[in-house]
């Protein structure tokens, strides 16, 4: 086989090696007939919510079983049509072979992404958070580019977006914002851009034009259904009212129909100003709580299956996902998986895919990057 082609293949049997070990391989296809069993029993159907749930579950497993044994038959299929031309001297069917290949190895990498995506609330719409940092109006100013990052990201997946609580900075930005975001695997994808964001630039609100770092944060939770029950002890939480506020006039209102609700054993926090019917922002509050608590709950489970476990951090140095560095080069690095790009404007313009893919595969994989930090 060519190099050409060698590297291809690398290139799949890697993702398939990836994708059985998130899968767990063996026991996936014994789950697999277990429910193809259950569906074939009519009886099934005797509870429509198991019923749902089993079928959900079986399509979501099929469809990532059936995806590695297609692309394993079919890589099998080209690189026996490629070896077939080199023994005929045919350079014709070789390329067509190796350009077989090529396409397959895009494929599977973008087919692994999507079997990655078979978390307990992978599916799941998602609300994603942005805090602002210490640092006042560059903080501020950064938090709100991040916000409109997500915002991008989301449109570029056809994901419609709600802002459903927001803070505006003293002079510019945003202290925080929560942005509501509904689409097919949106939690799944999202969930990675969950910590500390670091920006450097030189700073637009400094007269010596000097060199900032700024920080933001950002944390991600899923949105959930009511097939998962969350149970809260009305005295757990402390609940607040008050006055809605925005930029440039929106989102305000008149009365105290903002709603933030405090869950007091955990601290976390919860408020929405989206509506102007302080009963409805109270109940997305509510809705917000319960997913902060599942998150946490999912966070726990996947800490403990992989031996560690790493807990919110402050917003500041050394506890950064990624940077971004605006001057005096051109350089987003993610710190976890070591994913780079050299256009800090198109990743500031949504384009995120690729280090949302790293950073799920290294959650199947484990494997610990050393990366020197940017400054």
């Amino acid at each position: 086989m060519r190099a050409e082609g060698q590297a291809h293949i690398d290139r799949i049997e890697a993702a398939l090696a990836l994708v059985r070990k998130f899968l767990v391989w063996d026991r996936a296809l014994r789950r697999l007939d277990e429910l193809n069993a259950r569906v074939e029993d009519p009886k099934l159907w005797d509870n429509p919510k198991e019923a749902e749930s089993v079928m959900r579950e079986r399509r979501r497993l099929d469809a990532s079983v059936s995806t590695v044994k297609q692309i394993a038959q079919e890589m099998g299929d080209a690189i026996e049509y490629v070896e077939l031309g080199e023994m005929e001297g045919d350079e014709a069917t070789v390329n067509e072979g190796l350009a077989a290949l090529a396409a397959l190895a895009d494929r599977a990498d973008a087919d692994k992404v999507q079997a990655l995506l078979a978390g307990e609330a992978d599916a799941n719409d998602a609300y994603l958070e942005v805090h602002a940092g210490a640092g006042g109006t560059e903080s501020q100013d950064w938090a709100e580019m991040l916000q409109r990052m997500y915002s991008r990201w989301a449109e570029r997946h056809g994901y419609k977006v709600e802002l459903v609580d927001y803070h505006a900075g003293e002079q510019a930005g945003i202290k925080s914002a929560t942005l509501l975001i509904k689409g097919e695997n949106a939690y799944g994808y999202a969930k990675t851009e969950s910590g500390v964001h670091r920006l450097v630039r030189i700073s637009p609100y400094d007269s010596s034009a000097r060199r900032h770092t700024s920080f933001s944060s950002v944390w991600v939770y899923p949105v959930i259904d009511d097939d998962i029950d969350i149970e809260i002890n009305p005295a757990d939480l402390k609940i607040d009212t008050y006055r809605a506020s925005g930029a440039g006039g929106q989102h305000v209102n008149t009365t105290d129909s903002a709603v933030r609700i405090t869950h007091i054993p955990t601290g976390i926090i919860a408020a929405s100003q989206n509506d102007r019917s302080q009963h409805k922002n109270r109940a997305t509050a509510m809705n917000m709580l319960k997913a902060r608590l599942y998150e946490a709950e999912l966070a726990k489970r996947e800490a403990e299956a992989s031996g560690e476990y790493q807990a919110k951090t402050e917003i500041g140095w050394g506890h950064q996902i990624r940077s971004y560095v605006l001057q005096p080069y051109q350089l987003v690095k993610d710190l976890r998986t070591g994913t780079t790009s050299t256009s800090p404007d198109d990743v500031l313009d949504g384009a995120l895919d690729p280090f949302m893919a790293a950073a799920l595969a290294q959650r199947v994989t484990g494997e610990k990057v050393q990366v020197e930090d940017v400054d």
